[in-house]
């Protein structure tokens, strides 16, 4: 949501002191680019609730520890170590950075090399930043460089073999992209901006549009922009020789509806793994191929709907959604009033869909602090199971959050554990899952983090 948060004008001065990472000097090598009361049935919160009591994590013996990384709109990068000792898991802060202040929004972590992503939402100035970091064993992060960017940029997704950089602007109504050097860095790429071709439903919230997500298709070959603003979801074809965008035609959502994340399974993720010559694997990506679908999740609408996906190529390089199933972000419950939905992604396994909600705490949860017996208000968490043929979902569970605004949540490759980012709190929780069934469990660790967090993303 492009509002300067509360803790944003507060913590400038706080984010400029010394910190506990090699130390980066401000936009090295900057270079400028052209142009958020309901009752819930208990037969899907005993459990959760049950499972919310929280794990002291006593100092023993480890058996291995998991980086992490958070951003703040304190304009920070918090490098944590997650680790299990004998009496239960351990998560704490070992490194902060400050080269992407002041409005730290996005971390994308480059899957098979040591580097992370990370935009500057640009709160006080017309242009964003985004700053390329080697990481490290002790979670010191070192610039590679910094760019300044159109404004508001609030999510990005590696492409083309991790060759190019999509990203989203929420508050610069565009999507830019960047080419990825030998060294890690960046380097600008091209800009699409955008208008609204008639007004939306929702003058406050739609007055432009507002792409809110880049992702990446399972076939590499789309970038993929819910557009909150638009009430679109904008689709680009990829040269992979060149890295350069297509704008395609874009399919209309629900007008007012507001989409803001999205995550495919199925379709080409068959093709995985697959050591046979490139015929051969084509053939056998044929043979047993699931459908492939689309989720997007709906801000202002508080829905998750599902589509079928479908492609064109050759001289017709296009995608086609056909809808397939929807229901409001609470399954079967009430929406509760002034609910914002947030985060979807779909498990390691491709058997789950897993959501967020904003501004409805609904739950409470016992407090973090042993001392202290008032309990805390939490937002939610959902969990859905998915149709491999159909693309339907079935409401799983409703689970706490550890606190308020759970505005974005990750999983490790195991699937095991949740890591997510609690905006209103300041708070990163860790949370188990039953990979089995698809639910939330215990929250098992907890971190307080300056400012507003924004994201967490895992480092495996």
């Amino acid at each position: 949501m492009w509002t300067v948060p509360i803790l944003a004008l507060l913590s400038l001065s706080t984010s400029l002191r010394s910190v506990l990472a090699a130390p980066t000097e401000p936009f090295p090598q900057l270079q400028q680019q052209k142009s958020d009361s309901m009752r819930v049935s208990k037969s899907l919160l005993c459990g959760a609730l049950a499972a919310s009591s929280i794990h002291s994590s006593a100092i023993a013996q480890a058996t291995g520890s998991t980086k992490l990384y958070v951003s703040s709109y304190a304009g920070t990068i918090t490098s944590l170590d997650l680790s299990k000792t004998s009496a239960g898991y351990s998560l704490k802060s070992v490194a902060v950075n400050n080269g992407s202040a002041p409005s730290t929004t996005w971390i994308e972590k480059d899957p098979t090399k040591p580097i992370i992503y990370v935009l500057d939402e640009g709160f006080t100035s017309p242009n964003g930043s985004f700053a390329a970091y080697t990481t490290s064993a002790s979670g010191a992060l070192t610039q590679i460089n910094r760019l300044m960017t159109l404004g508001g940029p609030v999510s990005s997704i590696l492409y083309n073999g991790g060759k190019s950089i999509a990203v989203a602007h929420y508050g610069g109504s565009a999507l830019s992209t960047y080419n990825v050097l030998a060294s890690g860095g960046l380097a600008p790429g091209e800009n699409f901006i955008f208008t609204l071709s008639k007004p939306s439903p929702d003058p406050v919230r739609q007055e432009a549009p507002h792409p809110h997500e880049a992702l990446l298709d399972p076939t590499g070959s789309f970038i993929v922009v819910p557009d909150l603003g638009a009430d679109l979801v904008r689709i680009f074809s990829i040269d992979a020789s060149t890295g350069k965008l297509t704008a395609q035609t874009p399919f209309a959502v629900t007008p007012g509806s507001g989409p803001r994340h999205g995550a495919f399974v199925g379709g080409a993720t068959a093709i995985k793994g697959c050591n046979k010559a490139k015929t051969e694997c084509l053939a056998e990506a044929k043979a047993n191929a699931k459908p492939m679908f689309f989720f997007l999740i709906s801000e202002l609408a508080n829905t998750i709907a599902s589509y079928k996906v479908t492609y064109g190529f050759g001289n017709n390089k296009t995608m086609s959604f056909e809808k397939v199933f929807e229901s409001g972000t609470f399954g079967n419950q009430t929406t509760p009033v002034g609910s914002a939905a947030a985060e979807a992604i779909v498990s390691p396994d491709q058997k789950f869909l897993l959501t967020s909600s904003r501004n409805a705490s609904i739950i409470s949860i016992p407090n973090f602090d042993a001392a202290n017996s008032t309990q805390i208000p939490s937002d939610t968490l959902q969990s859905w199971s998915i149709s491999p043929d159909t693309g339907k979902l079935v409401f799983k569970q409703i689970a706490p959050a550890g606190g308020s605004f759970p505005r974005q949540f990750s999983v490790n490759k195991a699937g095991t554990l949740a890591a997510v980012g609690l905006q209103q709190s300041s708070r990163v929780v860790i949370v188990e899952r039953n990979v089995a069934d698809g639910t939330f469990g215990k929250i098992v660790a907890n971190i307080t983090i300056e400012g507003e967090v924004t994201a967490v993303v895992w480092d495996e």
